[in-house]
């Protein structure tokens, strides 16, 4: 069972992360990671919405036809996206203001139907909370990320307006990395997203290679001669 969840948990983060190897939610991804607080206000709201549908999915699971699973699960989706929604309007409003329309397009997140379509509706209630959980945090991870390094680059700053747009308590995470600097525009628009997040790709892939590679000298030579073959 413990397996189970860590490999659960590296297909989120890692392996099988929403961004960085499924390149899927590139909409949001692109639009609101101008700063890292934007990007983790995005992060955030769409995980809630991942466990949520996950649980709800894989709970009645056996309740729901196949034949009509589908549009069953868009409609599940949008009314837990309409709370998410109406909770940020309520008690994050500037957040909710700064990332605008974006919200309400979680309902189309192909990452969030595909996961309910392919784990949730097949799994049990644990694991498919877990699995929620863990793409939910990886597509975070995305997020900030790459709206870090857009904003580094972009003002030398980091987690900028954090204290106005998700309140006091997260006054801490405003930092000044590069003082003074004039900054660089192209990094705040679209463009600039598309090349950073181009940079993050290949920084990961170069990992990966090195990661198969540590592996496979690791392995002993007949199992490393078995799987070549």
């Amino acid at each position: 069972m413990n397996q189970e969840f860590r490999k659960i948990a590296r297909d989120g983060l890692w392996d099988n992360n929403i961004v960085f190897s499924q390149s899927i939610g590139l909409c949001p991804l692109l639009a609101v990671t101008g700063t890292a607080t934007n990007g983790l206000g995005m992060g955030l709201a769409t995980a809630a919405v991942m466990v949520v549908c996950n649980v709800l999915i894989s709970h009645g699971r056996a309740l729901i036809p196949p034949e009509i699973r589908i549009p069953i699960f868009v409609v599940l989706i949008a009314m837990v996206v309409t709370l998410v929604d109406m909770v940020m309007n309520a008690w994050l409003h500037e957040m909710h203001k700064v990332l605008g329309l974006f919200i309400p397009l979680i309902v189309t997140n192909c990452a969030i139907l595909g996961r309910v379509e392919a784990f949730a509706s097949r799994r049990p209630l644990a694991q498919s909370a877990a699995d929620g959980l863990m793409m939910g945090l990886g597509f975070t991870l995305a997020l900030v990320v790459l709206g870090a390094a857009r904003e580094i680059v972009g003002a030398g700053t980091l987690f900028a307006d954090a204290a106005l747009l998700m309140g006091d308590s997260f006054a801490w995470l405003e930092t000044v990395v590069i003082d003074p600097y004039r900054g660089f525009l192209l990094m705040a628009l679209p463009p600039g997203g598309f090349l950073m997040l181009g940079f993050i790709l290949a920084g990961k892939k170069l990992i990966d290679r090195r990661l198969a590679a540590r592996q496979q000298r690791a392995m002993p030579i007949g199992d490393s001669l078995a799987e070549n073959s």
